[in-house]
């Protein structure tokens, strides 16, 4: 009697933690079993949201579920959207849509983040770098940089940035040409190149591959573009290192984090899955369409390059005499 006793708490308690220790092992195992969402901390339109839609659409043909693209703009340059990210489960099933300005030029510039991007987060592979542009309205009188570098220096132009990031570079580039110019801050890049083709702004530093269509369709002009090398869709621009200042090489990028703490496996799972559509045919089509470039960089890689564009920022703010705010 008492060994049956026994027998039957040790089965009951055998059995108890089947239903408590392995649920962890099995959510991994089972991963995805829902809908994932990807948090765009920007609105609609610009270069991180048609990156989070195709890469979107992929992961959920390679994942057998919904991969649903959710914006949510706000705060300082993708604050709130990032911050939303850190406030939900550690399970994979929220991710968040990495761009320079919330992980790298936010750590720089702005003051009290109520998150920290290198602990809160950790990534899961990179997807595109993408060139930026220093753009005019198509009636502006400055044809080239070195002739709106001269009008800047005469008086304060208006100049249009939709995130820190741009701000930055902005900052960085009249810091450079040693000139000053009036800021005037944006939510996002839609309503930047709306207001350089609508003449509101004189400048702006802007996303390529969010501005190409407007270029394309001769409703702005770029003056040059802000990479070591020429853009294939655009090599009539020029280089702005060619305009004559090598030291100013400005790029954005877009990655998929989640949470630091998601199980190795799941965040394993997106990587494999991630890295193999960033690789794929159809990736260097949509690249080539948007006039972005991939970057298939893995989990560990990109967030060493994470570091290192940190490390650069920091660098940018320092010699141009840029105060975090």
């Amino acid at each position: 009697m008492h060994k049956t006793v026994l027998g039957a708490r040790r089965l009951f308690l055998a059995a108890g933690l089947a239903l408590c220790v392995p649920a962890f092992a099995q959510g991994a195992a089972t991963f995805p079993n829902k809908p994932i969402r990807m948090i765009v901390p920007f609105t609609p339109g610009g270069g991180s949201d048609a990156a989070a839609r195709f890469f979107g659409e992929k992961l959920s043909a390679a994942l057998g579920q919904p991969v649903l693209v959710d914006n949510r703009p706000g705060g300082n340059s993708g604050s709130i959207g990032t911050t939303f990210v850190k406030s939900q489960p550690a399970d994979g099933y929220t991710l968040l849509l990495g761009s320079t300005a919330p992980l790298v030029t936010n750590v720089v510039m702005v003051k009290d983040l109520p998150y920290d991007a290198a602990k809160d987060f950790k990534p899961v592979a990179g997807l595109t770098k993408n060139m930026t542009a220093i753009v005019v309205p198509p009636g502006s009188p400055y044809r080239t940089l070195a002739e709106l570098v001269a009008a800047s220096k005469k008086s304060a132009l208006n100049a249009g940035t939709a995130s820190e990031g741009f701000h930055l570079a902005a900052d960085w580039f009249a810091s450079s040409a040693g000139f000053k110019y009036t800021h005037v801050p944006y939510k996002g890049l839609t309503q930047v190149l709306t207001d350089v083709a609508g003449g509101y702004l004189d400048w702006a530093i802007v996303d390529l591959a969010g501005a190409t269509p407007l270029l394309q369709g001769h409703r702005i002009r770029a003056l040059a573009v802000t990479d070591e090398a020429r853009h294939p869709f655009f090599s009539r621009v020029p280089t702005v290192k060619e305009s004559g200042y090598p030291e100013f090489v400005y790029n954005t990028w877009t990655s998929i984090h989640v949470r630091s703490d998601t199980p190795d496996d799941i965040t394993g799972k997106l990587a494999e899955a991630t890295m193999k559509i960033v690789a794929s045919d159809a990736a260097r089509a949509y690249a080539q369409k948007a006039g972005t470039q991939l970057l298939p960089l893995g989990s560990e890689e990109f967030a060493k390059y994470q570091r290192e564009e940190v490390e650069r920022f920091q660098k940018v703010a320092e010699s141009s005499g840029i105060k975090p705010e």
